[in-house]
């Protein structure tokens, strides 16, 4: 049974993530036509009803709007250079993981050849595709989003973040960095009470709810960065947040401080320059624009 547009798309790249993203419009009743570099991968697919073929040209050709789900930049212009003639006119949506200034690069090039860029960040793993909880955020070409959105939200909440095709990539590599960080919080902590035999599943059971609460004070942190009012009432004082106790408690247990030792850093960083007195979200500052040497009247 066709698409609901009867569209006809074409999708570059049958890894994992690429696969999901075809077998899932396949199903949704797209003609789908798919390429990988390594021919087998695209079997499964092809005893489904979808056409594979081995020709890169012959799978763009086949369709107005081409996906491109690949390893990563370099691997994007090492297909597509060579087939950019092809592209011309077509809608290229890539997913392929890049750096912004990556997709901001491959949107000039897909300009200089006539291409309507789309850059898409995927929030997601591949058992989540089509379901809730995936997400994909979307930056370039207006036109292309908003043609093709049912397209894109069959495989996971889709979101613009404007014509700037570095925004999306921006936004993901962004919140990764949070959960990544999160992440590596919870995994020290592990190590901490590990230490003393403590699994890593009773300290999950005690820490997950404390740590959701905390999310919750996130929207606070980020008022206070926006105002950029450090200084405000109700604020913890970075002379308490001081961390070393937490960095000294880690090396008399024989654990590795690197995690708590950065956020460590960032605060030093602050005391240093003279804001000791100021709220914890002032380590942004850190971050953002190295310590500044407060003035005093």
């Amino acid at each position: 049974m066709p698409g609901a547009s009867g569209a006809h798309i074409t999708l570059l790249g049958l890894g994992a993530m690429g696969s999901a993203l075809a077998q899932k419009v396949h199903e949704a009743g797209y003609r789908t036509t798919v390429w990988n570099r390594t021919p087998a991968r695209a079997a499964a697919l092809a005893r489904q009803g979808a056409h594979a073929t081995e020709d890169l040209r012959e799978a763009i050709h086949a369709s107005p709007v081409v996906i491109a789900c690949l390893l990563d930049h370099a691997s994007v212009h090492e297909a597509l250079d060579p087939v950019a003639d092809a592209l011309r006119g077509r809608a290229l949506i890539n997913v392929t993981t890049t750096s912004p200034n990556e997709s901001r690069e491959i949107g000039t090039w897909a300009r200089e050849n006539d291409i309507d860029y789309l850059d898409g960040g995927i929030m997601a793993v591949p058992s989540m595709i089509g379901n809730p909880g995936a997400a994909i955020l979307y930056s370039g070409s207006a036109k292309v989003f908003e043609e093709h959105r049912s397209l894109l939200n069959l495989w996971a909440d889709a979101t613009y973040y404007g014509e700037d095709a570095g925004m999306a990539s921006l936004y993901d590599l962004a919140m990764l960095s949070g959960m990544y960080v999160m992440f590596a919080g919870f995994m020290h902590g592990a190590a901490m009470v590990g230490s003393e035999n403590v699994s890593a599943s009773e300290f999950a059971a005690k820490a997950v709810p404390f740590l959701r609460a905390m999310v919750d004070e996130m929207p606070g942190y980020a008022k206070t960065i926006d105002d950029g009012d450090y200084a405000g009432p109700g604020q913890q004082s970075l002379e308490f947040s001081d961390l070393t106790h937490i960095v000294t408690a880690s090396q008399e247990q024989g654990v590795s401080s690197a995690p708590i030792a950065m956020v460590q850093e960032l605060i030093r960083r602050q005391l240093d320059a003279g804001y000791g007195r100021e709220g914890f979200a002032r380590i942004y500052e850190s971050l953002r624009n190295g310590p500044e040497r407060k003035v005093c009247a």
